[in-house]
């Protein structure tokens, strides 16, 4: 089962990082946060990607063109001109790196990846947010709910908490949980070949010609998640996940170190 990836926004609510580089391609913990997505997709069997490029693209690229070697210990012969690695990473991935425009937006980007897709059901998220998700059981209740599409739901991470008053006095603070929230779309989804005929044009925005339209026919479903969740929209949201990485626990790393 193909991961369909969309990393080709501008990224523009976190422009101090964006201005030089594509919102994927922000570093958690030494790593870009598309590396951070893929890995969890792994760890989960679902290796082979078809990432969506846009804006920067290129650097996208580069990244993976030289992801052996950088992810390698290297001998470096200056005299005969030769690089050997000496340590092999251990990534088994296929990638497919798709330009798919500047400014195409993200239903646009989906429908010029169908040659890509066949006919087969396949996994969709964008490329800025991490969770502890097990996808496995994500795909397993999409195949038993026989919808179109499904995707995780989850509660936005608290921001603010509440004052507490008698009059107008504060008498107290109390932190707001996550479970106040409502639920919010999570971006994990499977989707069926059969929702590129909902895509017509560069246009489409995949939230509302696809995702909309799909929930108006009866055919997208949810698998509420109560575990982690964070999109990385803002700096606060790097220096968070930062934070959470450097501290060794990490939520969303499922995976274990070779």
């Amino acid at each position: 089962m193909k991961v369909v990836i969309l990393a080709g926004g501008l990224g523009t609510r976190l422009a101090e990082e964006t201005v030089s580089m594509p919102k994927p391609m922000v570093q958690i913990g030494g790593h870009p946060l598309l590396w951070h997505v893929m890995k969890l997709y792994a760890h989960w069997g679902y290796k082979e990607f078809v990432i969506a490029l846009g804006y920067k693209g290129d650097i996208i690229k580069d990244y993976f063109l030289n992801y052996a070697m950088r992810m390698s210990d290297l001998h470096v012969d200056l005299a005969n001109a030769t690089v050997t690695p000496t340590t092999r990473h251990h990534e088994d991935w296929k990638i497919h790196l798709v330009d798919t425009g500047l400014n195409t937006l993200t239903g646009g980007r989906l429908r010029r990846l169908q040659h890509l897709l066949g006919q087969e059901t396949f996994l969709l998220t964008y490329g800025d947010g991490v969770s502890d998700v097990p996808i496995p059981r994500v795909v397993e209740f999409h195949r038993s709910q026989g919808k179109l599409a499904s995707v995780i739901a989850v509660r936005p991470p608290a921001r603010f908490g509440g004052i507490m008053f008698e009059g107008d006095h504060i008498t107290g603070f109390a932190e707001k949980r996550q479970t106040d929230e409502g639920w919010v779309n999570g971006g994990f989804m499977v989707l069926e070949p059969q929702v590129l005929q909902l895509l017509h044009s560069d246009e489409d925005v995949l939230e509302v010609d696809l995702l909309e339209t799909l929930a108006k026919k009866g055919e997208f479903v949810a698998y509420r998640h109560e575990g982690f969740w964070q999109c990385m929209d803002t700096i606060r949201d790097r220096q968070m996940l930062e934070k959470l990485w450097e501290s060794g626990q990490a939520p969303w790393k499922l995976w274990k170190d070779r």
